[in-house]
């Protein structure tokens, strides 16, 4: 692509970001989101492949629904009360809408079936961008509308959305799909605690984010797709695949890594809110996301091929490991026993 180019979808993500974070009116906070969905698309279509071109019109249909439910929630809204405001949405149809329209943005169970074929449809570094950056203006309208938001239907959702992320990686091959699976178990944990902390939501998405960059970084740097080409990647760079092994064990949130830190303060949290079934349901559905981010773990690390090929191929590659992925993955698997620090953030 010309670097022209990328450099304006680039920008115009970043406006787009920022325009919904900062904003308070419903209006410029859909503005926002449309930049943004605009900006991405030729990011997604940019191979030019059937599976590429597919994968674009999916995302636009379903990001156009989603932000024509916001317009018309707000819309509602302001009928009746007169207000533009995100934070005054109190009439029960558009919350109602809100909820549905941001799942739906998020990829939220039961519309989350556009997410798993959208990543796969694109490349890594176009992946990690739908993980990351482009879940934040939806984070952050549900940040600032958590009071007005159906808690029934959330909390539903998010229960079913672990359940359902964890159940569907459990038979994937390909990595981008179970890391979008993986991505819908994880929104169903910021989603079941939004209601009661609005702050520990946000702290799960930046560690999240954390978590997810490090991987897809480190899969771009193997040019890893499926669990098939990950039995190989130890041949090619050990010390990466060792640190793929902790930030996937991190991800799935076995301590002393750093995402056993945002589980741990969600069950206790919904433990003081006398949520104990809920948190015991929840921490069990987790265990399903565990056993594929164990698969993952095993292939990357512990499987070897069974020999050498006899052609005239480099063992290992030339390329040394980026300094930006050593620090990612060094916050990525040691943050927790700083956790003191990071909770007045919380």
């Amino acid at each position: 692509m010309n670097p022209l180019a990328s450099l304006i979808f680039s920008l115009s993500m970043l406006l787009g970001t920022a325009l919904t974070i900062s904003s308070n009116h419903w209006a410029l906070a859909w503005m926002g989101l449309e930049i943004n969905t605009f900006a991405i698309l030729p990011l997604i279509s940019k191979p030019h492949h059937p599976r590429a071109i597919e994968a674009t019109i999916k995302y636009f249909l379903t990001q156009a629904a989603a932000s024509a439910m916001i317009l018309f929630s707000s819309t509602i809204n302001a009928w009746h009360t007169g207000q533009w405001d995100i934070t005054q949405l109190t009439n029960p149809l558009s919350c109602l809408l809100l909820t549905a329209a941001i799942a739906m943005k998020l990829g939220l169970v039961p519309f989350h079936f556009w997410l798993p074929e959208v990543l796969q449809g694109s490349s890594l570094t176009t992946a990690l961008i739908l993980s990351t950056v482009m879940k934040l203006p939806p984070i952050s309208i549900l940040y600032l509308s958590s009071h007005s938001l159906n808690p029934t239907l959330l909390t539903s959702m998010a229960i079913a959305s672990t359940a359902l992320g964890g159940w569907m990686g459990l038979n994937q091959t390909q990595i981008r799909k179970i890391l979008a699976f993986s991505s819908i178990a994880h929104l169903g944990w910021m989603a079941i605690i939004i209601l009661y902390n609005p702050q520990l939501t946000l702290l799960t998405f930046y560690l999240y984010a954390l978590l997810t960059t490090t991987t897809f970084l480190s899969l771009n740097t193997t040019k890893t797709l499926k669990l098939s080409t990950m039995m190989s990647s130890w041949s090619k760079a050990p010390m990466l695949s060792t640190t793929l092994m902790l930030i996937l064990l991190s991800l799935a949130g076995l301590p002393p890594l750093t995402g056993f830190l945002p589980k741990w303060l969600i069950i206790q949290e919904l433990t003081k809110q006398e949520m104990t079934t809920t948190a015991t349901l929840i921490a069990l559905l987790s265990l399903l996301s565990l056993f594929f981010y164990l698969r993952l773990a095993y292939y990357s690390t512990i499987t070897l091929p069974p020999n050498s090929t006899n052609m005239m191929k480099q063992w290992y590659t030339n390329k040394t490991t980026n300094p930006i992925i050593a620090a990612l993955a060094t916050m990525s698997t040691l943050l927790l026993p700083i956790s003191p620090l990071l909770l007045p953030s919380a």
